[in-house]
């Protein structure tokens, strides 16, 4: 019984989707950290310096003694916005150019040809439309 269990596990990690997802995560995991230094030590200051204030990332408020870091908030977000257009850019539209050039157009049959009153194939020598039974020029 616990032989199959380990068996079906076992199954499972070797599975390709399995793998992919964790290099996937492990990946996203490295990249997000690298997009993070990104904005907190190049894109913040800049901001910062366009909007003349030292730097926005400590930015906060308080309200009966609870601080809200919405500076830290506004990072964040631009951590996300980058993070969301490189995945878009760099992997999204390359996948899809790559997809539509694998796809095969099937290729035109020159021996048939669309009904122009229900748009069925049928044969090029037809005179009637075997579906609609409309007459063929």
């Amino acid at each position: 019984m616990i032989k199959d269990t380990f068996k079906g596990f076992k199954e499972f990690i070797l599975r390709g989707n399995a793998v992919d997802l964790a290099v996937g995560v492990v990946i996203g995991a490295g990249f997000s950290g690298v997009v993070t230094a990104l904005v907190k030590d190049l894109i913040t200051p800049l901001v910062a310096a366009i909007f003349n204030t030292s730097d926005f990332s400590y930015l906060s408020f308080t309200i009966n003694g609870s601080k809200f870091l919405y500076g830290d908030f506004i990072n964040a977000a631009i951590s996300f916005v980058l993070v969301a257009v490189v995945v878009y850019f760099f992997v999204i539209k390359p996948m899809d150019v790559f997809m539509s050039k694998m796809k095969k157009q099937p290729p035109i049959d020159p021996t048939s040809k669309k009904c122009p009153e229900c748009l069925s194939e049928i044969p090029l020598e037809a005179k009637r439309c075997a579906f609609c039974t409309s007459q063929l020029v």
